[in-house]
């Protein structure tokens, strides 16, 4: 809910952020192919609703380019008319039942699971989406080709069809933009400006290209009450959760971004849900869907916005102003808008240029991924496109993690017996007789890192009158049912060949998961709990190790009193 009261910068701050939605809510309506109004109308109720709920006090809730594509993508996909309200309206109410649904389930963990690699890919692929798009609008030419990379061939090879007074068009917005980016204090507005300032000149001079009011005209009226096309609706499941994923995906980082000035901790859960009301609310008010913009968020912080009430206002304003001054936003040129698309698209490469090179560097697996996800994001539906990357975003973790795992021995000190530390070795490759060695696992109980590890414990083929103590203290929290099943062999095998096991650092959740797995029945009197510190678990776990071993060495059971459970300090 809105806290507090709202401040006069909150008043400016979302006046300026409703203006900028203008231009920016219909350059990305158009690239996504759809009527410009509805870029208007998507910053309208849903930026309110929105800053209403949100955690983010400041993020502002609308449409991004990345969405305006793959809404397009996700309804030619289901075979409905992106033209068509109803079905516009239903995909917007589908994104935003996702969107609550994963705010209410608690996962905005789940966020984790697209890598930076993939995003960056993924990114990297919308600008050049959006490029492809706004050919027409920023050359006059129009290309023949259906695939992205083919627009811009086609349009290149093309280039002497071209339209001098659209292209000059477009080229003076973006050196207007260039420019005023250049003035430090004007930078956050040049989209803005360089907007105004060339369409009020086209228009003096006459240059007689195409207009917004050519495409659609822009209505002098409040938000139009739609109502969602039910039937559409399991049609839309799949891909509304693909554009769910995505909006969410570019909104996770706006609260690390864009800290609450009241000092609140901010909660992707929740801004989660807030999107999703956001969503739900802008279904039936004529919105694309929408989700946390970081550059609309930032344009409303440099406007001096101080609460939730700035987001709030910027959607107010922007109905205000569509009133007020909504035909004369027809009179802008359509090559005005394809120039400021051009610079978005550059902007979105520049801005992830460096997680590009770290990418490069990092690793190929990194590389070969981000690569994977451009090319299909510039050449599949963008819901598979972005499925496709939370699919290897998983793949990559799924081999970091295998790789992670490892053995290591945990040698005391002279004194270590009584009370010293313990020094960090490789593992033996044979187990040594007469006296007990101590094993720290490091992992995390993965299938995959067990598999490849099981074969790495030392060999016991020729050992004798051996203690083996395992330390699974931070490791393996939530071991995998293969690693439940390879203990419960490697216990065979030390069994078998008379060596006594003492498994240390177990904490209650581990433990209870080995009595489900049937392991502790294996480690009677074995387990040591990780109470007391590391040092005391490890000297715990050695001394009885040491008096089992002794104890079966003398062909006599251990007594009761020295085969200690966790709970007894001994």
């Amino acid at each position: 809910m809105p806290q507090s009261k709202p401040t006069p910068r909150d008043v400016v701050s979302g006046f300026v952020t409703g203006l900028f939605s203008i231009p920016e809510g219909m350059a990305y309506a158009t690239v996504g192919g759809f009527s410009a109004p509805l870029g208007l109308w998507s910053g309208a109720v849903p930026t309110v609703i929105g800053s209403i709920f949100s955690r983010t006090v400041l993020m502002v809730t609308t449409l991004t380019s990345a969405i305006a594509l793959s809404a397009r993508s996700v309804l030619t996909d289901a075979g409905l008319d992106p033209g068509d309200l109803g079905s516009i309206a239903a995909l917007t109410l589908m994104v935003g039942l996702w969107m609550v649904l994963l705010g209410v389930l608690r996962l905005g963990s789940v966020m984790s699971f697209v890598s930076t690699a993939v995003m960056t890919g993924f990114t990297a692929g919308i600008a050049v989406q959006i490029v492809a798009g706004v050919v027409q609008d920023a050359t006059g030419y129009e290309p023949q080709s259906h695939n992205t990379v083919g627009k811009l061939v086609e349009a290149i090879v093309h280039v002497g069809a071209w339209d001098a007074p659209t292209v000059a068009v477009a080229g003076a917005t973006v050196a207007a933009w260039a420019a005023l980016s250049l003035v430090p204090r004007l930078r956050k507005t040049a989209t803005l400006v360089s907007l105004v300032v060339v369409t009020v000149v086209v228009t003096l001079l006459g240059a007689g290209v195409e207009t917004v009011s050519d495409i659609a005209a822009i209505p002098r009226s409040l938000p139009p009450l739609t109502l969602p096309d039910v039937g559409a609706l399991p049609e839309l499941t799949s891909g509304g959760l693909a554009i769910a994923l995505i909006a969410l995906a570019q909104a996770a980082g706006i609260g690390a971004a864009v800290p609450n000035p009241d000092g609140t901790r901010t909660d992707v859960s929740k801004d989660f849900t807030a999107q999703g009301l956001a969503n739900v609310a802008g279904g039936f008010f004529g919105a694309l869907p929408t989700g946390g913009s970081l550059s609309r968020t930032g344009v409303a912080t440099s406007g001096g916005a101080q609460t939730r009430w700035a987001g709030i206002f910027a959607g107010v304003w922007l109905i205000v102003l569509v009133l007020v001054l909504g035909p004369l936003a027809g009179a802008i040129p359509m090559a005005v808008i394809g120039g400021l698309l051009l610079v978005i698209g550059g902007e979105l490469v520049v801005g992830r240029w460096a997680d590009i090179v770290l990418v490069v560097r990092t690793s190929w697996l990194s590389a070969a991924a981000m690569v994977v996800t451009f090319v299909a994001t510039t050449q599949l539906p963008l819901q598979q496109a972005i499925f496709l990357g939370a699919g290897l975003s998983i793949v990559l973790f799924a081999v970091q993690s295998a790789k992670r795992g490892r053995i290591v021995e945990l040698v005391p000190t002279p004194d270590g017996e009584g009370g010293g530390d313990f020094t960090v070795a490789d593992p033996p490759a044979d187990l040594p007789s007469g006296r007990t060695t101590v094993l720290h696992y490091v992992g995390s109980g993965f299938f995959a890192e067990v598999n490849r590890l099981e074969e790495e414990w030392p060999h016991t083929a020729s050992t004798r009158d051996a203690g083996l103590v395992i330390s699974l203290r931070g490791s393996a929290g939530i071991p995998s049912t293969t690693f439940l099943k390879s203990l419960d062999r490697l216990l065979d095998r030390w069994h078998d060949h008379g060596v006594e096991v003492v498994v240390c650092g177990v904490p209650d959740e581990l433990r209870q998961r080995f009595e489900t797995g049937g392991v502790s029945g294996r480690l009677q009197g074995a387990l040591v709990g990780d109470a007391g510190g590391v040092l005391a678990s490890l000297r715990r776990a050695y001394d009885l190790a040491e008096r089992r071993r002794a104890a079966r060495a003398a062909l006599s059971p251990p007594a009761p009193d020295d085969a200690p459970d966790d709970k007894d300090p001994a």
